[in-house]
């Protein structure tokens, strides 16, 4: 089965549009088609870019194995791991390792939880 040619027919609607305009179109059709994979890139993460992220912060890669697990164990995920120790470490007025150290002995998650929930109370 031959496909008919209909390409002056499809492309009418761009005959009049000067090279700057077609330009112009090429890239807002561009952006069209990778909304929904920006939107997925932002709105999802792995355990393993989070290991990343939190390597990048100064955490060994078994530190941030450990962290990220807590993380999810406690259903941040979509928070982000290294937004998690960043957000918590500002609302306790520690530093980064400090905090995150402090998760790895176990403290401090429900205070994370509160944080990423809006609650106010500081737990040490």
């Amino acid at each position: 089965m031959k496909r008919e040619d209909d390409f002056k027919q499809r492309r009418k609607h761009l005959e009049n549009l000067s090279e700057k305009e077609l330009e112009n179109k090429f890239w807002e059709l561009a952006e069209k088609i990778m909304d929904p994979i920006v939107e997925l890139a932002e709105k999802n993460t792995t355990p393993s870019i989070e290991r990343s992220v939190i390597m990048r912060m100064g955490f060994s890669s078994i530190e941030s194995k450990a962290i990220v697990e807590g993380v999810m164990d406690r259903g941040l995920m979509g928070k982000g791991a290294g937004n998690v120790i960043y957000k918590l470490s500002k609302d306790q007025d520690l530093g980064i390792r400090e905090t995150g150290l402090k998760l790895l002995d176990g403290e401090l998650w429900d205070r994370a939880i509160e944080v990423f929930n809006g609650g106010e109370s500081h737990e040490s």
